[in-house]
């Protein structure tokens, strides 16, 4: 059995990065916590949580086919934090139910650098499995 603790974080394939910036950090009060304009991400502080901006032009949301709106998604993956996570029992679980797991990868979350496994949902959805940080 997997157990999930909440969400980690949500990433959002965006077109236009300054007005969500705008939108996320001024009217809703988020903080940018961390830039990597190297792949095009700018991650902000949601409360107990992060929300990444992945600009559709850049490394990462380039990745994701066309820019939001009918034809194109604007979500990359959520995540779900998991406690405990114990990679061979969530493996084991998720070979039982016909679900194909990714390989294990250090990820940063709202809470650090730590464990994670990417999914894939019937209809295409990734979903990340994220453990606690390195270290905990």
């Amino acid at each position: 059995m997997i157990h999930i603790r909440e969400i980690d974080h949500l990433v959002l394939r965006v077109v236009n990065l300054d007005k969500m910036l705008h939108f996320y950090c001024n009217v809703l009060g988020c903080t940018v916590e961390r830039r990597q304009e190297a792949i095009g991400l700018v991650q902000l502080r949601a409360g107990n949580s992060l929300l990444d901006l992945v600009p559709v032009d850049g490394k990462l949301g380039s990745a994701g086919g066309a820019a939001p709106g009918k034809e194109g998604r604007n979500l990359d993956h959520f995540c779900f934090r998991v406690e405990p996570f114990d990679e061979a029992a969530i493996r084991s679980h998720l070979q039982a139910n016909q679900v194909d797991a990714g390989p294990l990868a250090s990820r940063n979350g709202a809470e650090g650098e730590g464990p994670s496994i990417y999914i894939t949902d019937p209809e295409g959805t990734v979903v990340e499995l994220k453990g606690p940080p390195d270290g905990r």
